[in-house]
């Protein structure tokens, strides 16, 4: 009818072959894709292109179609650094990461904006399968950190996926023990979150120091009292190498984090190991009338 722009985006940018992408309708994708106004590899607010779109919902099929496309550049970024691949990787979708691999100019450990590798979307995810493909190239570095310098590792260990943390420790290029740049190993970050057995997997490694502080001094086990992790913090007392009154740079010992968080069941438990009585356990009476 020449009265519509037909590659024209919506109030996000986003074009009607990047919908038709972003839903999966190849037949009506191939149609658009017949128009000469139509651009296939058009970028949306954000920087998202169709190929993007496609990926990120595990469309197969559209993704072959756009990448039939001269036009459209299979390792383009978004506005934050983020690839067709580390969106398909994110998302779990493993034939769409095979296909994506199968292009000679997609780099499989390219990090966006943040740092980000599609290997770290994939294990802070949990989508095992798609961490085993990309571990399959020589171009990933499984032990790559980001900004702020959490590896995949970290992400797995935080996020409690317990089979990531035991495909990714199979490594011998991964330090089960490495710091991000707050000195929090991801012992550190799984302790808080309770999840014992992302604990009890990591404890298996000798290079791992259960007693090992942070920058401000925490311990692992100063985060487990502080969340009322009980579980955590008794497999972390197991360990001879564990101080129960380690005390962090503010002269606070995880006893008292576990006070100041109203785990009583901790303090308890926590006061126990120590073998003597802590006066400061009265916060948990209540006052006199």
């Amino acid at each position: 009818m020449g009265c519509y722009d037909i590659d024209g985006g919506d109030f996000s940018g986003f074009t009607p072959l990047a919908w038709a992408a972003h839903n999966g309708h190849e037949e009506v994708v191939k149609t658009l894709l017949g128009w000469e106004e139509v651009s296939p590899d058009k970028p949306g607010d954000r920087g998202k292109t169709p190929l993007m779109h496609a990926s990120s919902s595990g469309h197969g099929g559209v993704v072959k179609i756009l990448l039939q496309q001269k036009e459209v550049s299979p390792d383009k970024p978004d506005k934050d650094g983020q690839t067709p691949l580390s969106y398909a990787a994110e998302s779990g979708h493993e034939g769409v990461v095979k296909i994506l691999l199968e292009r000679e100019e997609v780099n499989p450990d390219k990090p966006d904006k943040y740092g980000w590798t599609p290997l770290s979307y994939a294990a802070s995810s949990g989508h095992e399968g798609v961490v085993k493909i990309l571990l399959e190239r020589e171009e990933v570095n499984p032990d790559t950190p980001d900004n702020i310098g959490w590896t995949p590792l970290t992400y797995a260990a935080w996020r409690g996926h317990e089979g990531v943390v035991k495909i990714l420790l199979e490594r011998e290029e991964v330090n089960p023990d490495k710091p991000d740049n707050d000195g929090r190993t991801p012992l550190s970050h799984a302790a808080p979150s309770g999840h014992e057995g992302v604990v009890k997997i990591l404890l298996e490694r000798e290079e791992v120091n259960p007693d090992k502080p942070d920058n401000y001094g925490w311990t692992p086990l100063s985060y487990a009292a502080l969340y009322g992790h009980e579980g955590v913090v008794k497999i972390l007392l197991e360990q001879e190498a564990v101080n129960p009154e380690h005390r962090d740079i503010h002269g606070k010992t995880p006893l008292l984090r576990a006070i100041r968080g109203g785990h009583e069941s901790v303090a308890a438990l926590l006061r126990s190991f120590a073998g003597r009585q802590s006066p400061v356990l009265n916060l948990f009476k209540p006052p006199p009338r």
